[in-house]
């Protein structure tokens, strides 16, 4: 896997005690958090980044691809370290927010086709997949009994 906080494709092109604090701080995170909670949590650890900083750094490794970024309910970007390098998509629990990370090769397939189809080139696209993880699709049968 490459280190992330020296891999550099995007905008932000110093690597800064900050850029390490927050790329350090996303390799702990194991769930899609905001902006402004991974800030908290830096300051909880006492690193100092400002909280335009942290956004600022999360988009551009976000352009890099090395952060994942969901929508949540609210609309807010979430980010978590890409477990996948390469492009992938997510099954998201509506409940908990649990993300997994899949390949949807017929998803490539059919974004290809349809771009071709109406006269574009270099597509891009995003898929996210919403429903019920396992454990709250039993915990919601549960209830309903």
């Amino acid at each position: 896997m490459t280190n992330p906080a020296t891999t550099r494709r995007g905008t932000e092109q110093r690597v800064t005690k900050q850029r390490l604090a927050v790329t350090a701080a996303m390799g702990q995170v194991d769930d899609f958090v905001t902006a402004q909670e991974l800030h908290r949590w830096l300051a909880d650890e006492g690193e100092k980044v400002s909280l335009a900083t942290v956004y600022r750094l999360l988009l551009s490794m976000a352009e890099d691809g090395l952060v994942d970024v969901l929508r949540n309910n609210e609309g807010e970007a979430m980010y978590r370290q890409c477990v996948i390098e390469h492009h992938h998509h997510h099954l998201v629990c509506r409940i908990c927010g649990k993300a997994v990370e899949v390949e949807a090769p017929a998803v490539e397939k059919w974004a290809a086709r349809v771009a071709e189809e109406n006269g574009f080139t270099e597509p891009t696209h995003t898929v996210e997949i919403y429903g019920l993880c396992p454990g709250c699709s039993v915990a919601k049968a549960t209830e309903n009994h």
